[in-house]
């Protein structure tokens, strides 16, 4: 049976049940592992189209030789059943996280008297895992206060009752210093001990108030007994308590037993923080890096992710705040998107955190390839605003004039995001009478494209054109690229100044980026450095006119003329007073002979 027909074949027999499927490739390896309500709607929406939106899915599809499935009761277990499947056979197309660290983690031993201690591997022998810590800093400050209120060995010894009974140990430094209750030597009995592993597991799960509660009734009897040192000691760990969780509250300390995740990204990757609360305090907090394989959205990406990250962090919160809204179903759990107060702020706090996460990789990828943060930017720039390609190349126009006089316009190129000042190009105004800026724009334009269109052909258009201004101003300039039958093959933005929004040609309502956006910070930056270059061409314009306006009478003196002159002498005056072996450094000629007949008939 040829691959088609056998897919086919497995298509229709598909249940319209929740389970998982797994899409097999050639070598009889699973490359994808994905969940369904429905199987048979998910699972043939891969064969329905006939054009998708990423090549990656395009290519996943084409690898597909063979379909297995398994249907569950509900799309609970089908979430679980898949996260195991991914676990097992890691398939290249499913998403994967990448935090790029080897976190330390607190464990309780399963063992007799446990010991408590840190480590960075997690192994399945019983022991208790808390963590992972995002610092060791955070996590031996845990570890400390474990210690602190609760004096359990640190030794490695094995105390079975067979070798305690026998009296094979003798008490250690720790045991003289208060460390230690010497339960190696019978000392400390079992239910005692077990009773502080209790308290220190509250303590790793971030129950404070438990542990207080037991502490303060501690107190409150050894005060009834008399027992003033020993309250004093019982005292001294409340107040360790307390100075820990003021350094670990940031919210309501009712907020209790809730997951915060957030998400960011670009077109390649996504980027997921997780922040476990427990009584108002960050109990855990970490970020990890989501590769997108199949094109898929920051919903769905956090929906694969929320699972995984829960389990990784062992967590077992019955609420989960988000930054934008997704469908998981996990039994029990309670998923808000929280609009203001303490709540609010945990997710913008997490946001914050996958934000500069995200920054943080960017950045290392773009020591590692440079062109990466470019290829970043042009992908970024495309999406928002809607262009065809990459905006490799663009040009922003703006015009300057005083009261009508002296008007000029300047082009300023970017390349890659970057000035490239060689091809900045001035213009002056030539048709345009008055204060008319949208006539004075169509010109500058119309000159710049018609001569550029003509020596390069379309492929040296730019695939952007800026225009400072509103409405009026990009309306001429499309009546300026109509003209030279350029629609389609350019896209022309205008920027106004007031807002920062953006126009677009036939579009009665403008957009507005985001302000931390890099598409509206290269637009801005072209538009600033278009002013600074088209003021500059104007002042000096301006300055030229109102010096060499006397020169204007000598005949022979043109405008190239006129402006070595200027260069050169620095002043009508000075020229005035030059002599002709200095004039004739700068002109030919009779031209020389000339200005200074002219200044001499003037003084007579």
């Amino acid at each position: 049976m040829k691959p088609l027909e056998h897919i086919q074949n497995i298509l229709s027999r598909l249940p319209n049940e929740p389970g998982i499927y797994k899409h097999f490739g050639a070598d009889g390896t699973i490359i994808y592992v994905g969940k369904a309500k429905d199987l048979k709607k998910r699972v043939s929406s891969y064969f329905n189209r006939k054009n998708y939106e990423n090549k990656k899915t395009r290519l996943l599809v084409k690898k597909i030789v063979d379909i297995q499935w398994i249907v569950t009761p509900t799309e609970q277990d089908a979430l679980l059943l898949e996260n195991s499947l991914i676990k097992e056979h890691w398939p290249v197309y499913n998403i994967l996280l990448k935090d790029d660290k080897t976190f330390p983690y607190i464990v309780i031993k399963k063992e007799r008297f446990p010991r408590v201690f840190s480590t960075r591997r997690v192994t399945n022998d019983g022991g208790e895992y808390f963590g992972p810590f995002t610092s060791i800093k955070s996590m031996r400050t845990v570890l400390d206060l474990c210690m602190k209120l609760y004096p359990i060995r640190s030794c490695a010894l094995s105390l079975t009752k067979k070798n305690v009974d026998g009296g094979k140990f003798r008490v250690c430094l720790e045991y003289h210093v208060g460390n230690c209750l010497g339960p190696c030597v019978g000392h400390q009995s079992e239910d005692n001990y077990d009773l502080s592993i209790q308290s220190i597991r509250h303590v790793l799960k971030g129950n404070l108030g438990v542990v207080r509660k037991v502490l303060t009734h501690q107190m409150d009897l050894a005060v009834k007994e008399l027992a003033f040192e020993h309250a004093g000691v019982i005292k001294s760990k409340l107040g360790s308590l307390d100075k820990y969780q003021a350094k670990s509250t940031v919210v309501h300390p009712k907020i209790d037993g809730v997951d915060v995740f957030s998400i960011v990204g670009d077109d390649s990757f996504a980027y997921v923080n997780c922040l476990l609360i427990v009584s108002g305090a960050i109990i855990r907090g970490s970020s990890f890096e989501v590769k997108r394989r199949l094109a898929q959205t920051d919903a769905e990406l956090l929906e694969a992710a929320i699972p995984l990250i829960r389990e990784k962090f062992n967590s077992s919160s019955r609420e989960i705040f988000t930054s934008i809204e997704v469908h998981v179903a996990l039994e029990k759990v309670v998923f808000s998107i929280p609009l203001k107060g303490d709540k609010k702020r945990l997710v913008e706090m997490s946001e914050q955190n996958a934000r500069l996460f995200m920054k943080d990789r960017q950045r290392h990828q773009e020591q590692i390839d440079p062109e990466a943060a470019t290829e970043r930017l042009m992908d970024t720039m495309k999406s928002d605003l809607r262009l065809k390609s990459q905006p490799r190349h663009i040009e922003c126009f703006d015009n300057s004039n005083l009261q009508g006089t002296n008007p000029t316009s300047a082009c300023v190129v970017f390349r890659n995001g970057k000035p490239s000042k060689k091809d900045y190009r001035n213009f002056n105004i030539k048709t345009v009478e008055g204060p008319d800026d949208f006539a004075s724009m169509k010109e500058a334009v119309s000159r710049r494209y018609a001569r550029l269109y003509r020596e390069e052909g379309e492929e040296g258009l730019p695939q952007l054109i800026v225009i400072d201004g509103g409405k009026g101003q990009v309306s001429h300039a499309m009546e300026a690229i109509d003209e030279l039958h350029l629609r389609g093959k350019v896209t022309v933005v205008g920027i106004a100044k007031r807002l920062e929004e953006l126009f677009f040609p036939g579009d009665s309502l403008p957009i507005y980026l985001d302000k931390r956006s890099p598409t509206l910070r290269v637009i801005q930056n072209m538009r600033n450095e278009a002013h600074r270059f088209s003021l500059t061409h104007h002042r000096k314009k301006r300055s030229l006119s109102s010096t060499a306006s006397i020169l204007d009478g000598i005949p022979g003196v043109g405008e190239a003329t006129k402006r070595k002159l200027l260069i050169e002498f620095g002043s009508v005056a000075k020229i005035k007073k030059a002599s002709i072996e200095e004039l004739k450094k700068v002109c030919s000629g009779k031209i020389p002979q000339q200005i200074v007949g002219f200044f001499k008939q003037i003084e007579n």
